[in-house]
């Protein structure tokens, strides 16, 4: 992929990341013109009939990262939860989500199993601990380009104070960027990337702990990455609804959202490259 993550970190451009479960909203990312997309967790788990507890092992989650950084054109951004396990499991998290394509993961501070970075009632790991186990994954990393992102809970656990100390001595382990997850006012929010000395991800979750802001005052906070993990999940799950309350009601096939037919169906699964393959097959 001649764009990576770490490309457009270099570039100075804001990397806005909507989150993707599957191939098809990954695509839909792709075409709506974002820089790059997000695989969530959350997504994830809830397309595999889990909810979001960390129920998901590596070897499915990376199986669905590799089959979704196949599917697009521009970088991916995936969910590590706690990179499985200790110092080693995290070094062969990081191995095998670079060897599926993706383009720069995510590893938190969470007790495993996980729960959702908006939840209540989460629990983490000593900060040496989760220390050692970022050192451990970037030293890990084969590919130069391959971006590790140090997530912390500790802002519901034990304060914005203890957060920003485990995302500034991360990053001195050898993480890229900074992740601390679910500030609770604006002004936490605004006081992270000055605390911060690098690169900080914003996760903006719908309805969650972090208040709504919009994508330039992130970026005028000093935020680099934001990502919308919950956009196009809750959006399905919202419209699957509606659409099938509406067939039950009426008593016939409802019009799509677009109206989508057979054709643009196809066409948006990849259609017209498969085509071209097949136009040049004697």
């Amino acid at each position: 992929m001649a764009v990576s993550i770490r490309s457009l970190l270099d570039a100075n451009e804001t990397i806005i990341a909507p989150g993707a479960y599957d191939c098809l909203t990954a695509n839909a990312i792709d075409r709506a013109g974002f820089n790059a997309a997000y695989m969530t967790g959350a997504g994830v788990s809830a397309s595999h009939g889990f909810p979001d507890y960390g129920l998901l092992t590596m070897s499915e989650m990376v199986a669905v990262a590799g089959r979704i950084a196949r599917s697009l054109s521009i970088p991916l951004i995936a969910d590590g939860d706690t990179g499985f396990g200790n110092e080693l499991n995290a070094a062969r998290a990081v191995r095998e989500y670079e060897r599926a394509g993706v383009s720069a993961m995510h590893i938190e501070d969470q007790v495993f199993p996980k729960k959702c970075g908006h939840f209540n009632d989460k629990a983490i790991i000593p900060r040496e601990d989760f220390i050692a186990k970022i050192r451990a994954a970037a030293r890990a990393r084969e590919r130069h380009d391959f971006v590790l992102i140090a997530r912390t809970d500790a802002r519901a656990v034990e304060g914005l104070e203890a957060a920003v100390d485990r995302a500034c001595r991360a990053l001195d382990a050898g993480a890229d960027v900074a992740f601390v997850e679910a500030p609770q006012s604006i002004d936490e929010m605004a006081a992270i990337p000055r605390r911060v000395p690098g690169p900080c991800l914003l996760n903006v979750v719908w309805r969650g702990k972090t208040p709504d802001v919009t994508f330039a005052d992130a970026e005028d906070m000093g935020y680099r990455i934001v990502i919308l993990p919950s956009l196009l999940l809750k959006s399905v799950m919202g419209l699957s609804e509606e659409m099938l309350a509406a067939a039950r009601r009426d008593g016939r096939h409802p019009m799509p959202p677009g109206d989508i037919d057979i054709k643009g169906g196809i066409a948006r699964a990849g259609g017209a490259e498969w085509r071209r393959i097949e136009a040049c097959t004697p």
